[in-house]
């Protein structure tokens, strides 16, 4: 493809000229660009529900009040969940509460633990991060959010939101769905749970729990309400004019899920009432089409008034929980959302916040996706400079591996000692019919999943070794099959080490690796045989059983260790959409090691072993799902194409790279090198999902998808994602190139792709470009781009340069005099990569839309930013030298300008006017400090001129570095 964007090399020089241009006759004021690929403003002062067609989760909602900020209006923040992705925690920025854009993250990295950087099999898949609670007071952001596993609650707190780092403070304990408030005494809580809802207090300075509030008010405390049922979490509280208000997500049988809200004018209810009654009244506030969970958004009314929005999701899979902002009607002190109650999906409503027409436009081009060229240009966030302390390798007593850790293993030795029994279990010896052996242990008189036998391994297990547990267990009535688990309790929380469902009256192997985490308490770890809990207790919690040759071997250690290496920002500063599948190995991805391209590199191969923690039958990863080094972007709908150019001259045997749009089920295109042969394909995983996974045949190309890539070292390839054929489904089409200007589809469209309802990834799909090994380290794929486009292939649509073009016409029209330079020189930029790409020939929309989309952001942008007196092109370089033992300072002005600019500077050593410097020319001036020694400044030089009859100024100042002279 013959492009200037997003390309820095001048390749495909014979290119054949698909579009024909818009005649020169463009007119400039025909630039109206359209609203961004996650935007649903109207651009007539209406948008549509759901918003911004994209993952947007657990969403939490705050305002800083246009009196407390610099910019003298109200901004708004939200933040939601991203789970196992990092970095994590996004903080999104709006002034309108319809179009928001990323603008930091509250984490790098949440652990350097092994779950949260896919390592020594370890996962936070279905984990990680949730359900954020956002609260800005007295000047300071604080965020709440709790750990499925990675230790429970945290609390970060930053003075700049926008750009700032974040303090992290670990509260020690879980709490489900948290929810930070301060009352009208600024007094810290935090309200939690689910099914039931209670607080902390925190201390005044928020580092420490304080005291417990428990069950404040529960589900049960509106039995019979038809609005009460199901779930009942996500508690975000508010006070609103003499009440504490608490909005809860419900989910009541045979109905959808809905929003209930709480009121009280106490906020602890029965802990300070008169007779410790509830004083929290409940009242169902909508039920329609699924919105629920969020937060209320207060709005600024004239007067001095406010109105109360809800920012609520919905489910819309496999797109994800997709946000959506619905007004409500207040009476009596209770609102109801929507119209009458009711939120059609794609309902229009009036925007409820007004801005200038220059402010809309620029809005309406902010997105939570991107488009992009890999230049390595995004600006730096303090987060990025995450700092973590590397604990010290373990060490290991080598006696205690490979070899037998549990006592009496195989019940030969005459007696049940040392096995112990818990939760009412009896056990004792059976000589009749043991798997091997003269005996084995049979269990009795189960209640509960957990009744059965266990043993204590204190002082032999080790953090960070990887165990070989297994037992043979059979039954002889109950149910058909019986899933057992073999399983470690150290007082944190049962951890299923290894499970199968056994078939009844068959001796069957339950066995896996399971490798200790550095979290274990080794000095209280017992390991037990349970079923599976569930409330009521299943059938399952009172069968009888045999178990026999129990075993837990220790092997050698081969497992990862952080470093400090993996962890250390490597200069590549990625865009803000883009997140990594876990934490990333910093070692092994680039924008820096070839300029303008993406370089993703093995770091180490993948095993097959790993399996998903969060659920309950041990289910296996794919080795797609393995690959650590993922870079991902949401999806969007309804429909959305993603294009890329891949470099794989640099894989090696065994090596997977592509592109792929993936959940659970994933469905990607990509290319394998296997005996030095470079093959393109498509592979598809949809469900059910075995639990027992062949990882080498399910990631196998689907029939009737490959292409031998040949000699070819460069190959484009296209995703087509269609969200809308039927809508609750996901198909993708892949197509290929080898020019990208002639592309050909591989195979059929495939799918469908839903919602996994295990929860394993309980996330909207995503878009992911990815390089795995499955034989040797040291392979490396280059992605030059990554181009987006809403315009399916099977559309049928002919390629459109209208918006471009009329972005390049609107661009010429503008004069730079009357915006400011850095903000001009974005629009250059982005305006020269357009021109570029026009000049040359076109495959795809995605080549078309992405360029247009980067200029007409800028484009708007400057519509902001225009001033009304003219600016100036003057340069000021400052530095410093030694004259003799004396320090001077020097300055350079270089006039840009076509006409003659006055100039002056200003230091802290006296003034020095330059005169008229002439248009292309340059003047120096320096100042003598008197001293040896000085430390860095800046000078500050004033231009003026006259510039089409208008006076026109500019200030600019310039650093310079400290010097001593001898």
């Amino acid at each position: 493809m013959c492009k200037g964007w997003m390309s820095r090399v001048g390749t495909l020089l014979l290119c054949a000229v698909l579009v024909a241009p818009a005649g020169a006759a463009q007119a400039a004021d025909a630039w109206s660009p359209t609203s961004s690929y996650t935007s649903t403003d109207k651009g007539d002062g209406t948008y549509s529900v759901p918003l911004l067609n994209s993952d947007v989760p657990d969403i939490g909602v705050e305002r800083v009040p246009a009196a407390e900020n610099d910019e003298g209006r109200d901004i708004y923040y939200m933040i939601s969940t991203t789970m196992h992705l990092s970095p994590g925690a996004p903080i999104m920025k709006s002034y309108d509460l319809v179009n928001w854009q990323i603008v930091n993250y509250v984490f790098d990295r949440a652990s350097i633990g092994d779950a949260f950087s896919l390592r020594n099999g370890q996962n936070s898949y279905g984990q990680g991060q949730w359900a954020s609670s956002l609260r800005y007071h007295d000047g300071t952001f604080y965020v709440v959010f709790n750990t499925n596993n990675l230790g429970g609650a945290y609390l970060y707190r930053t003075d700049d939101i926008d750009s700032g780092s974040w303090q992290r403070t670990p509260l020690g304990r879980g709490l489900h769905d948290p929810s930070l408030f301060f009352d009208i005494e600024g007094t810290p809580y935090i309200f939690y749970g689910s099914g039931g809802i209670s607080a902390v207090r925190l201390n005044s300075n928020l580092t420490a729990i304080e005291q417990d509030y428990p069950n404040i008010f529960t589900a049960n405390n509106y039995a019979g309400r038809p609005f009460i049922g199901g779930l009942f979490e996500g508690a975000q509280f508010y006070y609103i004019d003499g009440y504490y208000y608490a909005v809860i997500i419900t989910w009541p049988s045979g109905q959808g899920r809905q929003v209930v809200m709480f009121r009280s004018r106490e906020l602890l209810g029965r802990y300070t009432s008169a007779g410790g009654v509830n004083t929290y009244e409940a009242r169902g506030v909508l039920n329609s089409n699924g919105f629920a969970q969020g937060s209320l958004v207060p709005i600024s009314r004239p007067g001095g008034g406010t109105d109360w929005y809800g920012m609520f999701f919905r489910d819309t899979f496999p797109i994800g929980r997709i946000p959506a902002l619905i007004p409500a009607a207040w009476q009596d002190g209770w609102p109801t959302f929507g119209t009458n109650g009711v939120v059609p999906v794609n309902g229009v409503f009036d925007k409820p916040i007004k801005l200038s027409p220059a402010e809309e436009l620029f809005e309406r081009q902010k997105s939570i996706v991107t488009s992009d060229d890999f230049a390595n240009d995004a600006p730096h966030r303090a987060y990025q400079d995450e700092e973590w302390t590397i604990p010290p390798p373990p060490t290991y007593d080598d006696s205690l591996l490979g070899v037998e850790l549990l006592q009496n293993p195989g019940f030969e030795s005459g007696s049940v000692a040392p096995w112990g029994t818990q939760f009412g279990a009896t056990i004792g010896l059976d000589p009749t019919g043991p798997a091997t052996g003269s005996a084995a242990l049979k269990v009795s008189n189960r209640t509960l999943n957990g009744s059965g036998p266990n043993q204590f391994l204190n002082g032999k297990m080790q953090h960070g070794v990887t165990y070989t547990v297994s037992a043979k267990v059979k039954y002889a009535t109950g149910p058909n099959a019986i899933t057992f688990n073999l399983v470690a309790d150290w007082g944190a929380g049962v951890q299923t080490m290894a499970s199968r469902s056994v078939p009844i009256g068959q001796w069957t192997t339950v066995s896996a690796q399971y490798t200790v985490p550095t979290t274990a308490n080794l000095n209280n770890f017992k390991f037990a045989v349970e079923t599976p809990w569930a409330n009521p207790q299943p059938p399952s919690s009172s069968v009888d059983y045999l178990i026999d040759d129990v075993s837990i071997v220790g092997q050698p250690v081969t497992a990862e260790y952080p470093t400090k290496e993996e962890i250390t920002p490597n200069g590549s500063r990625l865009d803000l959409p883009w997140e990594w599948n876990h934490a990333p190995d910093n070692r092994y991805w680039s924008l820096t090691d070839r300029d303008g391209w993406l370089r993703l590199t093995n770091g180490k191969v993948v095993t097959g072993t790993y399996i998903y923690t969060k659920l309950s039958n041990r289910a296996e990863l794919a080795w797609f799902e393995e690959a650590r080094n993922i870079l991902s972007q949401r999806t969007f709908g309804p429909r959305q194409s993603v294009e890329t150019r891949m470099d794989v001259s640099g894989m090696r045997n065994g090596d997977v790279a592509g592109l792929a749009a993936y959940n659970r089920g994933f469905s990607y295109v990509a290319v394998k090198r296997s005996g030095g042969v470079n093959t393109l394909g498509v592979v598809n995983r949809g469900q059910p999902f075995a639990v027992d996974l062949d990882q080498a045949t399910l990631e196998n190309f689907l029939p009737g998808t490959t292409v031998s890539l040949g000699d070819a070292t460069q190959v484009y390839v296209k995703a087509d994602l269609d969200f809308a054929s039927p809508v609750g489904q996901l198909w993708t089409t892949f197509y290929y190139s080898l020019d990208g200007l002639t592309w050909r589809q591989l195979g059929n469209r495939v799918g469908p792709q839903a919602l996994d309802g295990s929860l394993a990834h309980f996330m909207g799909h995503r878009v992911g470009l990815f390089n795995y090994a499955t034989q040797e380290r040291g392979g490396y794929v280059d992605f030059d781009n990554y181009l987006l486009s809403d315009t399916l292939t099977a559309q049928g649509r002919p390629l459109d340069t209208s918006d471009l073009d009329a972005a390049i016409a609107h661009a010429g029209t503008l004069d730079r005099h009357y915006y400011p330079r850095d903000a001009w020189a974005g629009m250059q930029a982005a305006l020269g990569d357009a021109k570029a790409a026009r000049a040359g020939a076109f495959g795809t929309q995605n080549q078309i839309d992405a360029p247009e989309r980067a200029l007409s952001y800028h484009l708007a942008r400057l519509g902001v930013l225009k001033t009304e007196n003219p600016s100036l092109d003057l340069t000021v370089v400052a530095d410093t030298r030694c004259a003799g033992d004396k320090v001077m300072v020097t300055v350079r002005v270089s006039n840009g300008e076509a006409m003659h600019v006055v100039a002056a500077a200003d230091s802290t050593y006296g003034t020095r006017p330059f005169g008229a410097v002439p248009p292309g020319k340059e003047k120096a001036r320096s100042f003598a400090t008197n001293a040896s020694s000085v430390p860095a400044g800046e000078v500050t030089v004033v231009g003026s001129a006259s510039y089409q009859g208008e006076p026109a100024e500019v200030t600019v100042r310039a650093p310079y570095a400290a010097r001593a002279c001898p």
